[in-house]
């Protein structure tokens, strides 16, 4: 039998989930300052490992060091090509501490990292520095929380695989605190408004450069308070806001312009993997098909018949439900 896939309550992890997102945002910004620039922001990163969140290998002089997110043994863990190892507590840990003793470790083994100690992407940030409001590390929240993400980036994996034009690698974006792979036409796009929360317009500018049908999946927010995948297109074409997606409980969000299924949906369908890959596909076909994309030079030549296969199994098993 399949694992199933865990329930997640945002009302009762929130804590947990903004005291994670923020500490993220402390490992992810020691990789944006020792890394050369990626376009769409890929160098900042951090990846689904199995037992957490991993920066993956960053280059410091004639170093290699790594940041792990431990939500097993419940530890951060600094890692280096020297043989350097520094382990942190996570329980009981606020932000504040774990930027003091994240840098100290740092330090202790020669590394010098000077980021810019304020969230990006959030409303009203406290430095990070300041920050003892956030200390809360429920385990069980963040173990529920990482299962969740490592049986979505499984089924997005499958769905990068299927195609071969410019496509991001599943990573985990630590501003908005989102797992996401995005396919590209390799078309330029208009330029993007910009307006994110604490986040430069010249980012988001280039990060929204050449058209892009991203999708993901995100825990939730105090503004939106579930677990949901999502879907885009940017630019968004005439009608797409419109299109029939599956299955029957996604539907589109006229304010975050991109089509939803709630986490809880998939979570307790018969067949998860079929339900959110239905999603993936009929979301990706609609934005492709309005914004006439080159689907063919795009999509692995056996794409078609892997769709067939799909929508067949998933109705089959709507069938014996």
């Amino acid at each position: 039998m399949k694992t199933p896939w865990p329930k997640l309550s945002f009302k009762e992890a929130q804590k947990t989930y903004e005291t994670v997102h923020l500490w993220t945002q402390i490992a992810g910004k020691i990789r944006l300052v020792k890394t050369p620039w990626t376009n769409h922001s890929w160098h900042v990163t951090l990846y689904v490992t199995p037992s957490g969140l991993t920066t993956s290998d960053i280059v410091d002089g004639e170093k290699h060091f790594q940041l792990d997110f431990d939500f097993i043994r419940h530890q951060l863990q600094l890692k280096t090509s020297a043989g350097d190892t520094h382990r942190i507590d996570l329980k009981g840990l606020s932000v504040a501490g774990c930027y003091k003793q994240l840098l100290e470790a740092l330090q202790q083994v020669g590394i010098q990292a000077d980021i810019y100690p304020v969230p990006n992407e959030l409303e009203n940030p406290i430095p990070f520095y300041e920050d003892v409001t956030h200390a809360t590390y429920n385990p069980g929240h963040a173990t529920a929380l990482h299962q969740a993400f490592l049986r979505a980036h499984d089924v997005f994996t499958r769905f990068r695989a299927e195609f071969r034009g410019k496509c991001s690698p599943v990573h985990l974006f630590w501003g908005s605190f989102d797992l996401a792979v995005s396919r590209f036409s390799g078309r330029d796009a208009p330029r993007h408004p910009g307006g994110v929360p604490y986040l430069p317009d010249w980012i988001a500018q280039e990060a929204y450069s050449k058209e892009v049908c991203s999708c993901g999946f995100w825990p939730g927010s105090d503004a939106f308070p579930t677990a949901v995948f999502y879907s885009y297109i940017y630019p968004e074409p005439e009608g797409y806001k419109n299109a029939r997606i599956k299955p029957d409980q996604a539907y589109y969000h006229p304010e975050l312009r991109e089509f939803i299924l709630p986490y809880d949906a998939v979570q307790e369908a018969a067949d998860p993997e079929a339900m959110l890959m239905d999603f993936l596909h009929s979301t990706y076909e609609a934005a492709a098909d309005l914004a006439h994309w080159d689907r063919k030079a795009l999509e692995q030549e056996n794409f078609s018949d892997r769709r067939k296969a799909d929508r067949k199994a998933y109705k089959q098993v709507d069938k014996d439900q």
